[in-house]
């Protein structure tokens, strides 16, 4: 296998030096140190050779040297190796092909490799750096599943999961980051959850700006999260998870900078507010008429229709416009928090279904008995 390198390395070094790359066209002797000067010097490569194919065949080749030394010593060539990959200039066309090249070193390396970890990483910045995320996986289960079986540290963790919160951002998958980002949340522990700041209020606002994500309580759970108390981060998502718009738009007057320091749209917070708040009124109300709702949105009374119906687009909130009276009959609702109350309200609707499937079931009883008694 040594011999094998050594001949690679050495026509390697000779076609590099070709390319008018600084380096020897002999070798050390050393297997690995060989290999690591020929990577160091590969970068000529992507400014010298124009074909994709010819740019695959040579980085390939050179993974294939990789995976023949011992995985215990190839953590250094795999680093230098992403390095030389992913780091690009602007204006760069071979993105696609860069990706593909980690691709294949991350598919070529052990399942268990801890080296998969950095390669996987620099996918995701390169990914996002050159919006190609569709050809990285960013499926969560599956990150979960790799990076327990590599067998990392949690900071190491913790930076794959901010890379690929990013990547999904950038991309505009805004359910899935929010996803991902409750999970790197997850892994801080009592110990260490006042370190999470950042990593707290960047999920935070995640959450808030997603035109999808209503239900937020969960969030206020978190330990790092729990950490914000006090901070304004906190107390604007207070104000979503229980609070009325009126609330929001006090904050919003006490704390504009604040608000578009975050990058939040004041605009895009009102709309979610507003739905919010009727959410509320539809939890303990059967109806609510226009007069109440173009009060507490703070709307015309032209728009309460046009509201309605966008609120009935979110199927949060299920419910019938009655124009001939004004009202809107609510059919259900979707609780703004989940806590000790609706528990036991599923409890006892549980307990109400279960009462009513058994009483089916004795009168098919009863019925069966009857039909056997009439036939004899």
């Amino acid at each position: 296998i040594d011999v094998d390198v050594q001949e690679q390395t050495r026509e390697l070094r000779s076609y590099l030096k070709e390319l008018s790359a600084e380096i020897s066209e002999e070798n050390t002797g050393d297997g690995m140190k060989d290999l690591l000067q020929c990577i160091d010097a590969s970068d000529i490569c992507w400014k010298e050779v124009s074909s994709d194919a010819d740019l695959e065949m040579i980085f390939n080749g050179v993974i294939s040297m990789m995976l023949l030394m011992p995985s215990s010593q190839n953590e250094e060539a795999v680093t230098l190796f992403c390095q030389k990959v992913s780091t690009f200039a602007k204006g760069d066309k071979k993105c696609s092909t860069r990706l593909r090249i980690l691709s294949n070193l991350f598919h070529g390396l052990e399942e268990k490799n801890r080296c998969k970890a950095d390669v996987y990483l620099s996918m995701l910045r390169l990914a996002r750096e050159a919006e190609l995320a569709s050809m990285v996986i960013t499926d969560l289960d599956q990150v979960k599943k790799w990076v327990s079986a590599w067998d990392i540290g949690v900071q190491k963790i913790q930076s794959i999961y901010r890379a690929l919160h990013e990547t999904l951002l950038e991309s505009k998958v805004r359910e899935q980051a929010t996803k991902v980002m409750i999970e790197l949340l997850g892994t801080y522990t009592e110990d260490n959850a006042s370190q999470a700041r950042d990593d707290a209020q960047r999920c935070i606002v995640t959450c808030l700006e997603d035109p999808n994500t209503f239900l937020l309580d969960h969030l206020l759970t978190l330990k790092p999260v729990k950490f914000l108390e006090g901070a304004p981060i906190h107390d604007l998502l207070t104000i979503f998870v229980t609070g009325k718009l009126s609330q929001y738009q006090q904050f919003y007057k006490n704390n504009k900078d604040f608000i578009q320091s975050l990058g939040l749209s004041h605009d895009e917070n009102l709309r979610k507010m507003r739905l919010l708040t009727f959410m509320q009124m539809a939890e303990t109300r059967k109806d609510i008429d226009y007069a109440s709702i173009q009060k507490e949105m703070d709307i015309k009374e032209d728009d309460v229709e046009g509201f309605i119906i966008d609120v009935l687009k979110t199927k949060s909130v299920q419910a019938k416009i009655d124009q001939l009276q004004k009202k809107v009959i609510i059919t259900a609702t979707t609780h703004r928090t989940f806590g000790r109350q609706q528990w036991q309200l599923l409890h006892q609707y549980l307990l109400s279904w279960q009462s009513n499937i058994n009483n089916t079931q004795t009168s098919l009883r009863a019925l069966e008995i009857m039909q056997n008694q009439t036939s004899q």
